[in-house]
C-alpha cells in the first residue's frame, strides 16, 4: 500500500553556487561520510551526484511529512547504490523513527537528469 509521495527538482547551478559557497560544511551538513566517498571525481559528475541526492532527500522527506527537520535530518536519509545502479535509501535515526510510526516499511526512489536540473520522486510503501 502507498502511505506517502514525494517529488522534487533542483536547478544545477543554483545547487553548484551553495557548494561553491559554503564547501565542504554543507556538504557534512547534507550528506553522509559514505555519501561523499561515492561522490564522482570530475566536477559535472560531483555536482549531478550531490544535486540528484539532494532531490532524493527532499522527496524523501516529503514522503515522510515532514520536510527536513527534527524528525528527519538531512543525514538520516542515506542514498547507495545497488550493483546495477539502482537507489536506495537508507534510514537512520529519527528518519527511520518517523517511518516507523507511519507503517512504511520501504521506500522507492527514483533521480533523473538533465542539462540544467536534477529530480527525484520517492513512494514510500507500508504493509
Amino acid at each position: 500500500m502507498i502511505l506517502g509521495t514525494g517529488i522534487d527538482i533542483v536547478d544545477l547551478e543554483r545547487f553548484r553556487r551553495s557548494i561553491d559557497r559554503y564547501g565542504k560544511h554543507f556538504l557534512d551538513h547534507v550528506f553522509s561520510a559514505d555519501e561523499q566517498s561515492r561522490a564522482p571525481v570530475s566536477d559535472i559528475g560531483r555536482l549531478n551526484y550531490y544535486a540528484g541526492r539532494w532531490a532524493a532527500k527532499e522527496a524523501v522527506a516529503k514522503v515522510l511529512g515532514t520536510g527536513i527537520c527534527a524528525q528527519c535530518a538531512w543525514t538520516d536519509i542515506v542514498l547507495c547504490n545497488r550493483q546495477d545502479g539502482k537507489p536506495v535509501v537508507e534510514l537512520h535515526g529519527n528518519g527511520a523513527e518517523t517511518a516507523r510510526a507511519l507503517g512504511i516499511v520501504h521506500i522507492h526512489v527514483s533521480i533523473s537528469h538533465e542539462r540544467n536540473y536534477a529530480c527525484a520522486m520517492a513512494v514510500g510503501e507500508g504493509i
